[in-house]
């Protein structure tokens, strides 16, 4: 990986990678489509729901550390509630 970030994916999420898709679920990356811009999709690692899609420019997909995906999973409501506080407070600045 280059230390230039995509301009379409900026946050540079791979296949094997974990992010926060649009409904604050931690997923597994397993395809990047590059062809109209960059999709992600993947495999939620709170329900198994698939493919799950995400805009890698649009929607801001953010990486996650695995680490956290057990906690995430514990209380996935909560998460969902302070990671939208967080995003609003970014919009704010």
């Amino acid at each position: 990986m280059s230390d230039t970030p995509d301009p379409g994916n900026p946050n540079g999420i791979q296949i094997g990678d974990i992010y926060e898709d649009c409904s604050f679920h931690p997923v597994l990356c397993t395809a990047v489509d590059e062809v109209a811009g960059v999709v992600l999709s993947g495999v939620s690692l709170i329900d198994g729901s698939f493919p799950r899609s995400c805009d890698a420019l649009h929607r801001g997909p953010i990486r996650i550390r695995v680490e956290e995906v057990m906690t995430i999973k514990q209380d996935l409501e909560g998460y969902a509630r302070r990671r939208k506080e967080e995003l609003r407070a970014g919009d704010d600045i």
